[in-house]
């Protein structure tokens, strides 16, 4: 099992920052490699919510599906992927700082087969990978100051 842990300091309001970091469907617009996430569970974003999404890494197109379990806007959100070449768990949580955001990333998992080798590698290149996205999910934030990046915050289902 690894553990990934990112911080980046964001010029946007914290609802803000929650509202876009919770819809996974916005994720292919500032993670490299994740080219399609898309919703499997119908209404409102919240625990129990389901993602299906497809990464590309080393060459190889690989498909997943996350669950939130842990769902408290404007603060928290967090994920499982139960299974597949990964699983484990990621989380992000937004911290005011004035009128910015602190947003902590967290990703613990563990590889599957053969993967379980290439751990520590694996360990490496997420984590450099997660602090480029950190950057370019802040220059996407930031740079739209005047226009809204995300539809009305989610909020927990009932």
């Amino acid at each position: 099992m690894f553990v990934v842990e990112v911080q980046t300091s964001i010029d946007r309001a914290p609802a803000e920052v929650f509202a876009f970091v919770a819809d996974q469907t916005n994720a292919p617009r500032w993670q490299q490699g994740l080219h399609e996430v898309r919703r499997l569970t119908p209404g409102p974003i919240g625990v129990g919510s389901e993602h299906m999404f497809v990464r590309r890494f080393a060459g190889r197109e690989l498909q997943a599906v996350n669950r939130f379990v842990r769902f408290e806007p404007p603060r928290i959100v967090e994920f499982e992927i139960p299974d597949g070449w990964v699983s484990g768990r990621a989380s992000y949580v937004v911290e005011s700082r004035g009128a910015a955001t602190l947003l902590l990333g967290r990703m613990e998992f563990r590889a599957a087969g053969w993967g379980r080798m290439l751990e520590p590698l694996l360990a490496r290149v997420l984590a450099r990978d997660a602090r480029r996205d950190d950057e370019r999910l802040k220059r996407l934030l930031e740079q739209h100051q005047d226009n809204p990046v995300a539809a009305d915050p989610p909020t927990a289902a009932p």
